[in-house]
């Protein structure tokens, strides 16, 4: 391990600058994923300490730094707990790269990387196997996304499809049931009690699903809500579906 003394680079713009990782967990995950590549860290003499706690950082080069530095590069809204790694975007895999999918998620252009990385963590919880979002209108990783999927991002596949279409047909071929969220759909969700692979599709808020993607669904649920506030934000809704496909798991 190195170790530099200097004040770390002007503030980045999350939308097309370098990718940084922040937070304890994010970074201790990032730092244990073989598959990430890890440019340089940023740390406090504490944080450095709690990582290396954590299992060590390895060969890692290391700016010793400050709170308030970390605050100017990151803003002074990023909950960085001392610590920020520099990185080049996680590896996105194709659907061909994991053979055992029984449980996935799929999003579908769902744009809100706060929903994208809470939705990530959920999926991880929960246990699934990948998660699916489409080349377009789905957002670049930043540490915003990172830090609400809370080491999630570098634990769950992420596959990335440019036809979300042809995607929903390649699972339900490889036996996957497609369950998809409507708030108008006829059906309510229910716990599911079988073990069947299960695909679970949630559209942006406000939009919801598409038409051909709601075609493509073997079923239509909506959220029962017998409450005054009829609609929930979709990360909400993703664990609520989640524990009910999983409900019946062995």
């Amino acid at each position: 391990m190195s170790r530099n003394k200097f004040p770390p680079k002007p503030k980045y713009n999350p939308d097309d600058g370098p990718v940084y990782l922040y937070g304890i967990h994010t970074v201790r995950a990032a730092l244990d994923n073989p598959r990430r590549e890890k440019r340089a860290l940023l740390a406090t003499p504490n944080a450095l300490v709690r990582l290396n706690e954590g299992g060590g950082i390895g060969k890692m080069r290391v700016t010793e730094t400050t709170p308030r530095e970390l605050d100017k590069l990151l803003g002074a809204d990023a909950v960085h707990q001392g610590v920020a790694l520099e990185v080049e975007p996680v590896s996105r895999f194709g659907l061909d790269d994991i053979q055992a999918l029984k449980l996935v998620v799929v999003l579908d252009q769902v744009t809100d990387p706060h929903n994208v990385g809470a939705i990530l963590r959920t999926a991880c919880a929960f246990g699934a196997d990948a998660m699916l979002t489409t080349a377009r209108h789905s957002p670049r990783e930043t540490g915003v996304m990172a830090k609400s999927a809370s080491g999630a991002l570098d634990l769950v596949p992420l596959i990335e499809v440019r036809n979300l279409g042809n995607a929903l047909e390649t699972l339900k071929q490889r036996g996957l049931r497609v369950l998809g969220f409507d708030s108008e759909a006829e059906a309510p969700l229910k716990a599911r009690t079988d073990d069947v692979p299960m695909a679970i599709v949630l559209g942006a808020e406000g939009k919801g699903l598409r038409q051909r993607t709601r075609e493509l669904c073997d079923e239509m649920v909506r959220l029962e809500m017998p409450g005054p506030i009829k609609s929930l934000n979709v990360s909400n809704a993703a664990a609520i579906a989640l524990f009910a496909a999983t409900a019946g798991r062995q």
